[in-house]
């Protein structure tokens, strides 16, 4: 009885040591899943790769604090505001995220979306003051009230992103990128490009047009009011776009000589703050200027939440947009770089840098894509580059943002517009897709153009709609084909194109390229019918007599 008494008891004692080691197993893959940033940086080997992701992480904050300031028109806020983003998002993702090389922060795109929500929803007849005496005055706009509404508008809007991402990473939703094909979202972007470049047209030209959304926005927004275009600005913003278009050609011609890229946006910020304010350009000569830019962080404050209901359908739009940018290019790095990232800890990466980062006041963020190459091609090895790069901006929002108020808008117009050329080399799928497969091209003009004609919006979900129609397409349309043997080696090709495939005597092999269900079971019936013929299918073998 003692013996037997001993025995239970070690197998009970064995069974709890290996019950506590297994749970201590998965919380600890838990934890390194929900925080990647503990499976790399007790192994960061210093002497390796520390330097370059200094190099890295100077070069890509130099593009992006521009970049922040300049996003920051797109989304329809104050300039300060895209510093912000530029800050705490990347600050964050160095925890949560698992790509190496991307940089996330403002991205063009989806600072458009804002934007445009943000001017939906916070008009400027909104704040247009009468004059209190009846006089014949015109109307003044309380600039200081839109601004400040337009950002609660943008911070309640990246909230609801944060907390949609959030939820669907938990939920493993992270397959969801499959459904936004490559064409979609390639036709999406570029799109989105063509809204881009026309929304900063008014800054690069100096004219007061009024934003326009909804159908055929991009077309009003170019005609409205363009003869009224400010010499001095226009003049100063097409120097600073063929300065930057001519240092993007030197840095890609010679970017394998190149320790860094030229620093182009950097310097056109720099000269033309220096010259705008050397030339009083804001008083003298009219030119809009970024204007006040506060100093210092500010404090957490929670999110306008009144505003929810009106942003619900927007925000799922934002979320998925900018998920798909980052999934896409993240795994593309992945790919060159031979490591993998997963979907759905991407998903909660990005939702908790927009989710937190609302609170201090900042826009919805996802990839960059011209920050992403410049991070990944001046060695960045770690998100340690990101995290060096934020520092860099922070450097600026605590100490000298005053410094860049007489920095002129159509400065920032010009570096979007260079940076965004890029983008529309993806016009260059369209003879690739015309080969290779004329639904994807479909997809492809489809999100172009209804995104273009529709808005953003309207245009991503006509695109995602016809998309779930080809696929439909394709299921009740696929190939079919009688196979032959083709001799001397194991391969079955279709007889009908290859001259070598010969059947075998008596059998009928069928290929069809479609899983059958109930949709299609009707289409595989008289594809059979009609590939297969009478006599064999009732005849000697009796093969197929059971299937009829």
């Amino acid at each position: 009885t003692f013996l037997f008494f001993s025995r239970d008891i070690t197998k009970h004692l064995h069974r709890n040591v290996k019950t506590d080691e297994d749970a201590h197993h998965k919380a600890k893959a838990a934890a390194l899943s929900f925080l990647p940033i503990l499976t790399w940086l007790p192994s960061y080997p210093v002497k390796q790769y520390l330097f370059s992701d200094v190099v890295s992480g100077l070069s890509t904050g130099v593009v992006q604090l521009p970049q922040g300031l300049a996003y920051a028109m797109l989304a329809a806020v104050p300039p300060v505001y895209g510093l912000y983003s530029s800050f705490y998002p990347v600050l964050l993702y160095t925890f949560f995220g698992t790509s190496r090389h991307i940089s996330v922060g403002t991205f063009a795109v989806i600072s458009l979306m804002i934007g445009s929500v943000a001017v939906r929803e916070a008009p400027d007849s909104m704040f247009t003051i009468l004059p209190a005496n009846g006089s014949n005055m015109s109307a003044v706009l309380d600039v200081e009230a839109r601004d400040a509404r337009r950002v609660q508008v943008a911070v309640v809007l990246t909230t609801l992103v944060g907390i949609i991402q959030f939820v669907l990473g938990l939920l493993r939703f992270g397959f969801v990128a499959i459904y936004l094909t490559e064409p979609l979202v390639r036709g999406f972007t570029t799109a989105a490009s063509v809204h881009v470049v026309i929304s900063q047209l008014k800054y690069l030209l100096g004219v007061k047009t009024q934003r326009f959304s909804g159908p055929l926005s991009a077309i009003y927004a170019v005609l409205y009011d363009i003869t009224n275009t400010n010499v001095s600005t226009l003049i100063l913003g097409l120097v600073c776009f063929v300065f930057l278009f001519v240092i993007k050609d030197l840095n890609e011609r010679f970017k394998k000589k190149l320790p860094i890229p030229i620093p182009g946006e950097i310097i056109v910020v720099i000269v033309s703050t220096s010259v705008s304010y050397g030339m009083s350009l804001a008083d003298d000569y009219h030119v809009d200027v970024v204007g006040k830019i506060p100093t210092g962080l500010l404090p957490p404050t929670a999110p306008e939440f009144s505003l929810l209901p009106s942003l619900v359908t927007d925000s799922f739009a934002v979320a998925i947009v900018g998920f798909s940018m980052g999934i896409s290019l993240a795994k593309t790095f992945a790919l060159k770089h031979s490591y993998s990232v997963d979907g759905n800890q991407e998903l909660i990466a990005l939702g908790l840098c927009n989710f937190i980062s609302s609170f201090f006041q900042t826009f919805a963020i996802t990839c960059s894509m011209s920050r992403s190459l410049v991070q990944e091609s001046t060695g960045g090895k770690t998100q340690i580059a990101g995290l060096l790069g934020s520092l860099m901006v922070l450097l600026v929002v605590v100490a000298i943002g005053f410094v860049f108020q007489p920095l002129p808008q159509t400065a920032l117009a010009a570096i979007i517009m260079v940076n965004l050329l890029g983008m529309f080399k993806q016009f260059r799928d369209i003879p690739t897709l015309w080969r290779n497969s004329k639904i994807e091209l479909a997809i492809w003009l489809v999100a172009f153009v209804a995104s273009v004609l529709l808005g953003l919006d309207y245009g991503l979900l006509a695109a995602i709609a016809f998309a779930i129609l080809t696929v439909i397409y394709r299921t009740q349309s696929p190939e079919s084909a009688i196979l032959g043997h083709v001799p001397g080696t194991g391969l079955y090709c279709d007889v009908d194109e290859y001259e070598e495939a010969a059947e075998y005597e008596g059998i009928k092999i069928f290929h069809y390229n479609s899983s059958i269900y109930f949709a299609n079971s009707d289409l595989y019936v008289n594809a059979l019918k009609e590939k297969v013929t009478c006599h064999v299918i009732y005849g000697g073998s009796g093969i197929l007599k059971h299937f009829y």
